[in-house]
């Protein structure tokens, strides 16, 4: 029974990777559930700027429009498009056309971030739009790893036991498993130790060559980053706060399995709770017109049509439509700062005036502003300088993205989602510092015009770290083609080729995240009183699904809560954790 075991227990482990950070506290509970609205010290809103048009800037503008209608809400934007890393482009191959994606390319239906993006996904009408891949499907149940000369699939969907521990056994990559999780549980945490990277926490708890070999290959999946480097606090919460319930990982997992109710952060029961009127009737059927539902539960990732673009599409297109919202493109922020203005404060804005027209006002006010730009960003432009010195200290790391179609449709020597490439891959089978390859004709199929084969490759993060120089296209796209020969055999030559190179995307929270963000709550609050608020990738995760969720939360604490600064979920320094008791259906989705 130990290896079924820890076969549960690491796939607990690597979804970790793939979930929201679980910093939460005590705040937003009380905005949702426990305390009237008329007892929260609500600020009057009066006028809302949104600093960022990417995916949480148009998520937060649309929420809050909705929320105050009567309310004035302007976008600042300071390039010429909206979507911020959402990139998805129609290419025209000759007999048809195929959709490449430059960032992000599906979404997880996860509980309950992802429920909140498909409640917005409801409201938008894209219910028909989107395009689900099965859990039976060939992509969800093949994922590998490249190491150290060939691909090795990972436990998961459709693995027998059987096949699992000969795995475990054979394969290179599974080095020190078996024994460092039948040994984790005498390798209790240090006392005193607050925070540590996920390459230490892993080393200390399963043996350095699972570090190297199989988690950095799944963080470099995700932020591209350095496991020796990203807080284990920040990115592996539950896993965090396990091993401090019960001094062992593993031990926990197996103390929770034997008891009838299970943990759940007391935060994502209470947005559980404010969706319950979006999943579920009185009656137990599904709300008429969320049959989206019945289709997410069936699925393991999915996109639209028009690629995961389409989202801020239909975004930017509501928003327009608006009668409460302006949205100012090219249109960076210089500054901004606290100003008295009458009886009462406000955020002063100050336009880049290289971007500004001569009858626009050089500055203007608002009784409330979302920062959704890079905390690095807007740690440069607020008054007093250094004020929120906290937020420069994140760093992000820049991925080049190489998109490829081939005609014939059976290229690929093997099928599944795609592979990624851990830190300890010799450097004779990565020397162009390659994080992964996605195979997107298994991964998202229905989106294209024409059969054929489309891959992906990812290049960089933490590897490229200090450059001040990239690679081209040309070199990006001779490197997508060596990894491919090297890897899977593949030596024709594509029909399309697309080279992003996408500078500082991807935020990476590295020790010590959760205790900066403490401090810049802190100062915000000393500083704007509640009237600047920030969101987005750079404070409590970088998916797509917790961007959304970010923006919503925020909206919801917009509306009665005077002292609120977006970084509440890691204010409290620990989780709030509550019981469910396992198996119910509270909520129509499980």
């Amino acid at each position: 029974m130990q290896p079924r075991v820890y076969v549960n227990a690491l796939s607990g482990l690597l979804r970790e990777c793939y979930a929201r950070p679980h910093h939460r506290c005590s705040s937003l509970v009380r905005t949702y559930a426990t305390v009237p609205d008329h007892q929260l010290n609500a600020q009057i809103v009066e006028e809302v700027a949104i600093l960022g048009g990417g995916i949480t800037g148009l998520a937060s503008a649309f929420y809050i429009s909705e929320a105050f209608k009567d309310v004035p809400v302007t976008l600042y934007e300071a390039h010429s498009r909206l979507g911020g890393w959402l990139r998805s482009t129609s290419v025209d191959v000759g007999n048809g056309k195929v959709v490449f994606e430059q960032g992000p390319r599906t979404l997880r239906p996860s509980v309950p971030n992802g429920l909140v993006t498909l409640d917005l996904l409801d409201r938008l009408g894209l219910q028909e739009d989107v395009l689900m891949t099965s859990k039976e499907s060939v992509a969800a149940r093949n994922r590998f790893i490249y190491y150290p000369d060939h691909l090795v699939r990972m436990p998961g969907p459709g693995s027998s036991m059987l096949g699992v521990l000969s795995s475990m056994l054979s394969e290179p990559v599974f080095q020190g498993l078996l024994y460092g999780a039948l040994t984790e549980v005498f390798r209790p945490r240090p006392e005193n130790l607050d925070d540590e990277s996920v390459g230490a926490f892993i080393s200390r708890k399963l043996g350095s060559a699972v570090a190297d070999n199989m988690v950095s290959a799944v963080l470099h999946g995700i932020y591209a980053g350095d496991i020796y480097q990203l807080s284990a606090k920040s990115i592996l919460g539950k896993a965090y706060k396990t091993e401090e319930q019960y001094a062992s990982v593993m031990l926990g997992n197996v103390m929770e399995a034997t008891r009838d109710d299970s943990l759940v952060p007391l935060l994502d029961l209470h947005m559980m709770r404010y969706l319950k009127p979006f999943m579920v009737a009185s009656n137990g059927k599904p709300v008429p017109g969320t049959e989206i539902l019945a289709k997410v539960r069936a699925s393991s990732v999915y996109t639209f049509k028009r690629g995961i673009g389409q989202l801020a599409e239909s975004l930017e297109s509501a928003l327009r439509k608006s009668p409460n919202v302006t949205i100012l493109m090219d249109t960076p922020v210089e500054s901004l700062e606290m100003v008295a203005h009458g009886n009462t404060s406000k955020v002063q804005i100050k336009p880049n005036k290289a971007k500004r027209s001569d009858a626009e006002p050089s500055t203007r006010r608002y009784s409330h502003v979302v920062s959704t730009i890079s905390g690095k960003t807007l740690s440069s432009i607020t008054k007093p300088l250094n004020c929120l010195s906290p937020l420069a200290v994140t760093p992000s790391v820049t991925v080049m993205v190489v998109n490829l179609y081939y005609s014939n449709p059976e290229l690929l020597p093997i099928h599944g989602f795609g592979y990624l490439l851990p830190r300890s891959l010799p450097f004779d089978q990565n020397p162009e510092r390659a994080l992964g390859v996605v195979f997107d004709s298994d991964a998202t199929i229905g989106q294209d015009e024409i059969p054929g084969t489309k891959l992906t490759v990812m290049f960089g993060g933490h590897w490229w770290n200090g450059w001040d120089k990239y690679p081209d296209e040309e070199e990006g796209a001779c490197m997508a083609k060596a990894i491919l020969a090297r890897h899977l055999n593949i030596i024709e030559e594509p029909q399309a080729v697309r080279v992003a190179l996408q500078k500082e995307c991807i935020p990476q929270y590295t020790v010590g995240h959760a205790a900066r963000m403490r401090d810049a709550s802190s100062r915000l609050l000393d500083n704007f009183h509640g009237r600047l608020r920030v969101a987005g990738n750079s404070y409590s995760g970088v998916g797509l699904n917790d961007c959304v969720r970010a923006a919503k939360e925020l909206t919801m604490r917009l509306e009665v809560d005077s002292k609120a600064t977006g970084l509440e979920d890691l204010v409290a320094g620990g989780e709030t954790w509550t019981r469910r008791e396992k198996g119910t259906r509270e909520w129509g989705y499980r």
